[in-house]
């Protein structure tokens, strides 16, 4: 269950956080797999702000993880279990038998010690990497290829994975989390297993200078904005929006709209679209 706290303050007693008891004690990171990353500030490369409501925010290093997968039957030991302020997932840090190092998504229940590996023919194992093609119809998996040899792009998320359901000709037939069923095709890889920390789902924030700290700045509701700022403004006092349904601040709906193109090129790999909320 996630951590709470003492109620000491208002804000306090809402709040909650992930328990990291499952993470190694006492870890840095890794130095030979830092990398600098610069802030955007929601802001394009003409300065304007493209993404509302980020700046600040705690200073982050970014850790290389390694997506494709690729040593091939080389033994990996997981020497600890890290947390990534850069995902809601954990990572693990793999020490390989020929000396070299990498970080991966860590699946759930994998511990420090145990042994992971990639390649056509290796075991069905929590954290294995394999193509679909030498995968068991009914398995849960996570960070699968899209494209062979491209890396990881789907279900990367924390508790997040996508089962297995069929094999056919080319292609594999997969359950996303969204519950799209989707074809990708049998040479692209996947690994074995849930992608870790799944209590991420249940963290209460509990007060604003927390989500200050992750970048996110202050939202203000179009309601209580003017008619100039945005299409709910205006009115007397506590007013509705006076729409049937809400829309951006640019008058584009905001439930239910489709922003998907029609003609997108991969729209014919979707066999079932996700559900409708």
């Amino acid at each position: 269950m996630a951590k709470s706290y003492r109620p000491t303050s208002p804000a306090r007693r809402q709040m909650t956080r992930v328990d990291y008891s499952d993470l190694t004690e006492n870890k840095a990171p890794e130095k030979s797999l830092l990398q600098a990353q610069q802030k955007s500030s929601g802001r394009n490369n003409y300065g304007r702000i493209t993404v509302r409501h980020r700046g600040g925010g705690n200073r982050r290093k970014y850790r290389q993880i390694d997506w494709k997968r690729t040593k091939d039957d080389i033994p990996a030991r997981v020497k600890a279990i890290e947390y990534d302020p850069n995902r809601t997932a954990f990572i693990a840090l793999l020490y390989y038998e020929d000396g070299e190092k990498s970080y991966i998504l860590a699946p759930n229940g994998l511990k420090v010690g145990d042994t992971v590996m990639s390649g056509q023919e290796v075991e069905i194992a929590l954290g294995n990497t394999l193509p679909l093609s030498s995968i068991p119809v009914g398995t849960q998996i996570h960070n699968i290829e899209m494209h062979p040899g491209k890396g990881g792009q789907l279900v990367r998320s924390a508790g997040s994975s996508a089962q297995l359901l069929a094999k056919e000709g080319r292609y594999a037939t997969l359950r996303l989390p969204s519950t799209e069923v989707r074809l990708v095709p049998q040479e692209c890889r996947a690994t074995i297993g849930t992608v870790s920390n799944f209590e991420n789902s249940i963290v209460t924030i509990g007060k604003a200078g927390r989500k200050r700290h992750m970048g996110r700045r202050p939202h203000v509701r179009g309601s209580v904005m003017n008619p100039v700022d945005h299409p709910h403004g205006g009115g007397e006092g506590k007013a509705p929006i006076g729409m049937p349904s809400p829309v951006t601040p640019w008058g584009k709906p905001t439930r239910g709209y489709k922003t998907r193109k029609r003609n997108k090129k991969s729209n014919e790999m979707i066999v079932r679209r996700r559900r409708k909320k």
